[in-house]
């Protein structure tokens, strides 16, 4: 599933290394999200608009959406017309996602591992920078049971694009250890017993930023906002954001990302 993990920088602390870290330390990440739920919704980015009619199409769908957030792909999918259902395991996310809802939108307590929905009920499963928090045994065959027949899963990374070289400094600092924040492409991990016909498709799309958001956004990965490096962490960034050659001086600049997103469709089971 994962691409090779990046060796902590020097001086990391051994619980910073997401290969050593153990099922108590991934719950509290994966449930760490709650108690900065509206600093998420207001600094993390959205998804690009093109992504999602490549991977769903024009027409109006019923959408289950795992592992929600506050809802910015939410939004996303329903400014698209589709009616999503939003299913999220953290409480304080939901709370802030509920402020979205409408006709076109419900949000719901709930996880990829036990999706509240009936059978074949939808005909898309979204699951935007959330599937790596997935206990994919039991969720896997729980998105196909929820898909019509011809129903589709789709997976989406946004992906900072380290090709910029004062990005590639931030992921540095940040350790590029966190895959969870928009470090890297997760790919897709083997969903071939449920899911077959497999597309990819990038796209470009970026995010508008001040020195202060750069240091709100860091704080929001749950790598840094978990680490007891976070102070030191956090004052690093914003050193980078006032000092860079590339961004000194400047009052906002654009944060680059690669939207990956993978597609597949559900097998006749």
């Amino acid at each position: 599933m994962l691409p090779d993990e990046v060796p902590p920088p020097d001086g990391a602390e051994p619980l910073d290394d997401p290969n050593v870290v153990d099922a108590a330390a991934h719950q509290r990440r994966r449930l760490s999200f709650g108690d900065r739920a509206d600093e998420y919704d207001r600094f993390r980015p959205t998804y690009p608009s093109e992504a999602i009619t490549w991977a769903v199409g024009h027409d109006p769908l019923e959408v289950c959406e795992l592992g929600a957030g506050t809802g910015l792909m939410t939004a996303v999918l329903v400014a698209a017309g589709h009616r999503v259902t939003a299913v999220e395991p953290d409480p304080g996310m939901v709370a802030a996602a509920q402020r979205r809802e409408g006709e076109q939108l419900t949000v719901v307590l709930g996880s990829a591992e036990e999706i509240p929905a009936p059978d074949a009920s939808v005909d898309a499963v979204v699951a935007a920078q959330a599937f790596h928090w997935f206990d994919l045994p039991r969720a896997v065959p729980e998105m196909a049971r929820v898909l019509r027949p011809g129903g589709r899963l789709v997976i989406v990374w946004n992906v900072r694009d380290d090709d910029e070289p004062w990005v590639s400094d931030m992921s540095r600092i940040v350790g590029r250890l966190d895959a969870r924040s928009g470090t890297r492409d997760l790919g897709v991990p083997e969903i071939s017993s449920h899911f077959a016909d497999i597309k990819v498709e990038t796209f470009a799309h970026a995010q508008q930023l001040t020195a202060d958001d750069l240091v709100a956004l860091c704080d929001t990965f749950s790598y840094v906002a978990t680490s007891p490096r976070r102070a030191e962490i956090l004052g690093e960034i914003r050193r980078l954001a006032l000092e860079h050659p590339d961004l000194a001086g400047r009052e906002t600049f654009a944060l680059p990302y690669r939207t990956t997103v993978y597609r597949a469709v559900r097998r006749d089971l």
